[in-house]
């Protein structure tokens, strides 16, 4: 029983989406809801049926299976679905049942890569197709989409049902678009792909510091990018090279407790040579062509975080400076402003730390408690302590108690 529970919430992270994919894909976006009805019941099925006779030789084909066959028993029992959505079996219900729901890799992969666009059509707002995607590709819960854009669930399943109103409305098809739908629609189909990685990366809407299968299927759903050549473009291997980059690091960033390990303390002898050599790869990749983007920045900051160079802070700190001139965020500038630290000492990071105000951040009174230490330990113990009530996960509140330890033993 107790692997069933286990491996259930697993199949559902990496198949739900796959098989929504493929199930729009034969019935039409229209009825986005009725594909998600299908997958969830197939689920729920496997929960009640695995409960009592145990897992299946194949599980993942078991899913599979059952989903495919309540596609067809939909398609017979709904003259709709036979008159609309498959104008080949009118008139034909004897041979419904022969009518064959691609399951195979390749259909699967054609799918997501056509959803990707599909759903970030320019009818609905950045924010909803970002928002929808994470739902549909990435089989994000309603509170872990609500976590990422840092607002309630109420809201989010609102923007998700307007957002699938819109594409309704709008007819739109799932396909690969022309080249220039693809320029209007790509920037928001990464921001998808990338705030998933950093979901997995550095989870706030659980207690896990490292969720490696959010962070491995972004980099999946990337790589579909690149294969295809109509996609394959210079940020799209900067992001995948940031990924790699990132991803090198895993081993070395969480403990033999499951605890996150800063990464001043991370034992290199950990870091994936061979996912370094990839991150270089796909950057070297990127540097064609004239355009750059943040991805192209972010990727040559995470490239010099894989070195043990003793120059390498102020080459970040010179890449945080470009980033933030590009595009200005929070989180980057509170990032340069370690990489401050590293070249120009604790006052000038304190100094221009304090500028950016990020009161309701946890991260930010991390960093300020940090740099205060033995400098001014009461001012420390002020920041983490805010830190500490601030923040959500088990895995940073563990890291913060530790910070206070070591200042107030």
């Amino acid at each position: 029983m107790q692997k069933e529970k286990e491996l259930i919430p697993q199949l559902y992270r990496t198949e739900f989406r796959k098989l929504v994919s493929v199930l729009c894909r034969v019935f039409g976006l229209q009825h986005i809801e009725l594909a998600e009805d299908i997958v969830s019941e197939t689920f729920l099925s496997a929960a009640e049926i695995w409960g009592l006779k145990g897992l299946p030789d194949n599980p993942t084909g078991w899913l599979y299976t059952v989903a495919k066959n309540r596609a067809k028993d939909q398609l017979r029992r709904d003259n709709l679905f036979q008159q609309k959505i498959t104008p080949e079996l009118q008139n034909r219900d004897s041979k419904v049942h022969e009518f064959d729901i691609d399951l195979s890799l390749k259909s699967i992969e054609d799918s997501q890569l056509q959803m990707m666009f599909a759903i970030c059509h320019p009818t609905i707002p950045p924010e909803a197709q970002i928002g929808l995607s994470l739902r549909i590709l990435c089989s994000f819960s309603i509170d872990e989409i609500a976590s990422a854009f840092l607002t309630n669930k109420e809201n989010i399943n609102k923007r998700l049902f307007r957002a699938k109103q819109k594409l309704k409305e709008a007819n739109i098809k799932i396909e690969v678009p022309p080249l220039p739908e693809i320029n209007n629609r790509i920037d928001n189909v990464l921001t998808t792909l990338y705030l998933l990685f950093n979901e997995g990366y550095y989870s706030q809407s659980t207690n896990a510091g490292l969720r490696r299968d959010l962070c491995l299927e972004a980099m999946r759903l990337n790589y579909l990018l690149i294969e295809n050549e109509t996609t394959n473009k210079p940020f799209v291997n900067a992001l995948l090279a940031l990924m790699c980059f990132h991803a090198s690091r895993f081993d070395a960033r969480i403990d033999h407790n499951g605890e996150l390990v800063l990464y001043d303390d991370q034992d290199t002898r950990l870091w994936n040579r061979d996912l370094i050599d990839r991150g270089n790869y796909y950057l070297n990749k990127a540097s064609t062509g004239e355009d750059i983007s943040t991805y192209h920045f972010e990727a040559a900051i995470a490239y010099w975080h894989t070195t043990q160079s003793a120059d390498k802070w102020p080459h970040i700190l010179q890449l945080y400076n470009k980033l933030l001139q590009l595009r200005y965020s929070p989180v980057a500038a509170l990032n340069r402003t370690y990489a401050l630290y590293k070249v120009y000492g604790k006052e000038t990071a304190i100094a221009e730390a304090e500028k950016l105000n990020l009161h309701n951040s946890h991260l930010y009174h991390t960093l300020l408690g940090n740099l205060y230490t033995e400098i001014d330990n009461p001012t420390a113990l002020k920041h983490l302590n805010i830190a500490l009530s601030l923040a959500k996960s088990k895995a940073d509140k563990k890291a913060i108690r530790k910070q206070i330890a070591k200042i107030n033993p």
